[in-house]
């Protein structure tokens, strides 16, 4: 069986089963939010990985977090796959061929009002990856198997716009991965029972 298969039989699976986060607000807002995807990338090696982004420094909004490669769906973008393929080939130059699609997970709505639908897909390891200068200061993989544990899931409270507001941290090395991408990979854990 091969990572796609055995990833789409994980999801199949746990079709139903709710998830842990579907939004990172504790009050939900009414309307449609932003359509936005972004594209879980699985290395298909003997230990998978996952392919994550560090947004640079400069950045106006999410500067240095790490996160998916992903963004807003465009007119022009066919759907929520379409478009986070077509990011990840702007922000790390990752080819659409070079991505098996396996699924999507349910879409989870950040606090800035974006419906990001998560869609997953393996890719072949050690792919020549180039971060965009604009919008990626590096690209890095983790053990799936890392992030996906939940012993590593960890939380912080902060106040946010007089709410206190808690959220998913997940420490990898001096990597902080927070905030929507956290949360999405517990979900993601959920669906797949890793």
């Amino acid at each position: 069986m091969t990572l796609a298969e055995r990833l789409r039989a994980c999801l199949s699976a746990t079709e139903n089963a709710p998830v842990p986060f579907a939004n990172d607000m504790r009050r939900a807002t009414l309307g449609p939010g932003t359509p936005a995807a972004v594209l879980i990338a699985i290395t298909d090696r003997p230990e998978p990985g996952l392919i994550l982004t560090q947004r640079p420094d400069t950045m106006r909004h999410h500067a240095g977090q790490v996160a998916f490669p992903g963004g807003r769906v465009d007119p022009n973008d066919a759907d929520a796959v379409a478009a986070a393929l077509r990011e990840a080939e702007e922000e790390v130059e990752l080819s659409p061929a070079a991505v098996e699609l396996v699924g999507t997970l349910a879409p989870y709505r950040t606090i800035t009002g974006f419906d990001i639908v998560p869609v997953l897909g393996t890719i072949a390891p050690d792919l020549p990856l180039v971060p965009h200068v604009r919008e990626v200061a590096a690209v890095f993989e983790v053990p799936l198997g890392f992030v996906l544990e939940a012993a590593n899931h960890g939380t912080q409270t902060v106040m946010f716009e007089g709410d206190e507001r808690t959220y998913i941290e997940i420490m990898w090395g001096q990597r902080r991965i927070w905030g929507a991408t956290a949360a999405m990979l517990v979900n993601l854990a959920a669906r797949l029972k890793w």
